[in-house]
């Protein structure tokens, strides 16, 4: 082999790269890019919304004063004003449902509706007779009165939870909203007094007509919860919830009156209550 077929082979080895290259560079396809669809977050809808359910008892209730009424006179037309002798409200149970929002660890609003049974317990008297007949001339009278009240609270409450500790989360809240009081008919029976009262000392019966009205309403709470799950709590807190006064109860039919008689100055409840709150979600 000469020096020059040497040389060739080489040289056309080399060149074979450089003409494969090109035919192979106009062959190739890059591989296509493929996006990847976002991955969906599901959206808590629930997350903060809570419902509660409350059953409690007025262990106290206190009037914010006198429970006055008019008087009216059939044989003269005239009207005067009067006030029970004494007044009390009866304690009964208490039960509450609503709706709130955690805003923060810290921060919860809710909605609720709440409802109960106040009676009221009465006295009067007077140095007139009962009735206007020669038999009564000198004697005196006094009733007995009752009536209950059914009370319906729509509330708006706002609280500050405390911090939560073992399971525990003391709060301290407000409300304020309105009150329909739907107060029954006013039953009095009444009775003669005096040394002279003839055939015994009861004289009769009369029944008043109850009033009903909304009233401003405020509150106050404080109270203990603690967490049995991640979504339950249980509540046990206090309340003082005050109702502005008015109308009690109509004239006595009997009397030719018409209108309101008694008005109700507005009243008090102390009450501790026990419930349940679930949060959705």
């Amino acid at each position: 082999m000469n020096a020059s077929f040497r040389v060739l082979i080489p040289a056309t080895a080399l060149m074979l790269p450089a003409i494969a290259l090109p035919a192979l560079a106009a062959d190739y396809e890059p591989p296509m890019a493929i996006e990847q669809p976002a991955e969906e977050v599901p959206v808590e809808i629930g997350t903060g919304w809570y419902l509660r359910g409350d059953i409690g008892y007025n262990v106290a209730a206190d009037a914010d004063g006198g429970f006055d009424f008019r008087t009216f006179d059939p044989f003269t037309g005239a009207f005067g004003t009067s006030s029970f002798n004494t007044a009390s409200l009866g304690e009964e149970a208490t039960f509450g449902i609503g709706v709130g929002y955690n805003f923060t660890d810290w921060l919860r609003a809710d909605f609720t509706f709440d409802g109960y049974r106040m009676p009221f317990d009465g006295t009067t008297s007077s140095a007139s007779p009962c009735l206007a007949t020669v038999a009564y001339v000198g004697t005196g009278c006094r009733s007995e009165d009752n009536a209950t009240a059914s009370v319906l609270s729509f509330m708006m409450n706002g609280y500050v939870d405390l911090g939560t500790y073992v399971g525990f989360t003391p709060y301290v809240g407000a409300g304020i909203g309105y009150s329909y009081v739907d107060w029954g008919s006013l039953g009095s029976a009444i009775y003669c007094t005096g040394a002279t009262c003839p055939g015994g000392a009861f004289v009769g019966s009369t029944e008043s007509g109850g009033e009903s009205s909304w009233r401003f309403t405020y509150a106050a709470m404080a109270g203990l919860a603690y967490d049995l799950t991640n979504n339950l709590k249980v509540d046990l807190g206090y309340r003082y919830r005050h109702i502005d006064g008015g109308s009690m109860f109509a004239f006595d039919p009997s009397s030719a009156a018409t209108g309101v008689s008694g008005e109700d100055p507005g009243f008090a409840t102390h009450e501790v209550r026990l419930g349940v709150r679930y949060a959705l979600w």
